[in-house]
């Protein structure tokens, strides 16, 4: 399911939020002489996301209390999204594949370090993959798309094989199983 944005946000109001927040990205005035451009605006929003996460996760308490932070968090999150047949799997799915990405090492950290992704790392990003795939399979069977059902069974079962794998892997690397 694709969604529209009723109201949908320009570069200069991300902007302005991260500025509002103390927290806008330097640009450089060489590549950016009048500011911000739409252009721009799927990196200013993952900016802008990062800065909720960031706080999301300061303000999130580990402990007993955990449970009420995370409702109060998801509340709040529902209350903002609403209703909408469809719209609450679409926006989940999408963070799924998000963090899919950034499990399978493609931040700036697994870069440096050179090597290949770690078995556990894979078997997770692979999982969420999986989650993000299977839901994608269930929305497109409300709609009636049974080409897409399929598609994305498809990638989930590739998925699964490969969490399977990792798995394997990672229990070949502390000494529980024998590579094949």
């Amino acid at each position: 399911m694709s969604i529209v944005s009723g109201d949908p946000v320009s570069s200069d109001q991300v902007y302005a939020a991260l500025v509002a927040l103390r927290r806008e990205p330097i640009l450089d005035p060489d590549l950016w002489p009048d500011g911000p451009q739409q252009d721009d605006l799927r990196r200013l929003l993952g900016v802008l996301l990062a800065v909720v996460e960031l706080e999301i996760t300061a303000t999130t308490r580990l402990g007993s209390d955990q449970d009420t932070d995370v409702a109060e968090v998801l509340l709040g999150w529902s209350d903002q999204v609403g209703s909408t047949p469809g719209l609450f799997a679409s926006v989940l799915a999408n963070r799924l594949q998000r963090t899919a990405v950034q499990l399978m090492g493609l931040d700036e950290d697994e870069e440096e370090g050179g090597g290949e992704t770690s078995p556990g790392r894979m078997a997770s990003s692979m999982a969420v993959v999986a989650a993000a795939d299977t839901l994608d399979a269930d929305l497109n069977f409300q709609s009636g798309d049974i080409d897409g059902v399929r598609q994305a069974l498809g990638r989930a079962e590739a998925s699964v094989i490969e969490i399977q794998q990792s798995m394997h892997d990672l229990r070949v690397a502390i000494g529980d199983a024998q590579e094949e």
